[in-house]
């Protein structure tokens, strides 16, 4: 399949795709040339390309794509290696949903308290005396 195809099928632009498989996270079971020098996308491509953004969607930088990709194809790294990999990014993600938590706590009392400075003023004056005495 050509790289528009391919881009409407995973909801990529054909600029990320070219700029993923400039990095190396594509090799010949993904893409080949045509002829015409056209790109030729396989449907293993898709699948790759799902699996990166899986990886991405926690935070996985391109140094660590690389690694991990490289891991499904060749299998290189020892199982303890991978475990170890795994417990590091449980404990980064945990990390990341702690700030988000965080952030959603303010968020919440911010709603609340506008919507309270707007229905009863008196309300507000006091969430904003109780949230600052703790």
């Amino acid at each position: 399949m050509k790289i528009q195809e391919l881009a409407k099928k995973t909801c990529l632009t054909a600029y990320t795709i070219r700029f993923y498989e400039k990095e190396g996270l594509f090799d010949r079971r993904h893409v080949r040339r045509d002829v015409n020098n056209y790109r030729n996308y396989t449907e293993e491509a898709i699948e790759r390309l799902k699996l990166i953004k899986k990886f991405q969607g926690v935070g996985c930088s391109l140094s660590e794509l690389k690694d991990i990709l490289q891991d499904v194809d060749t299998n290189t790294r020892t199982n303890e290696q991978v475990i170890e990999w795994i417990f590091q990014k449980i404990r980064e993600i945990e990390r990341k949903k702690e700030e988000y938590d965080q952030i959603l706590n303010t968020l919440n009392f911010m709603l609340e308290y506008k919507i309270a400075l707007k229905n009863d003023p008196i309300k507000a004056q006091s969430m904003l005396k109780d949230r600052h005495s703790d």
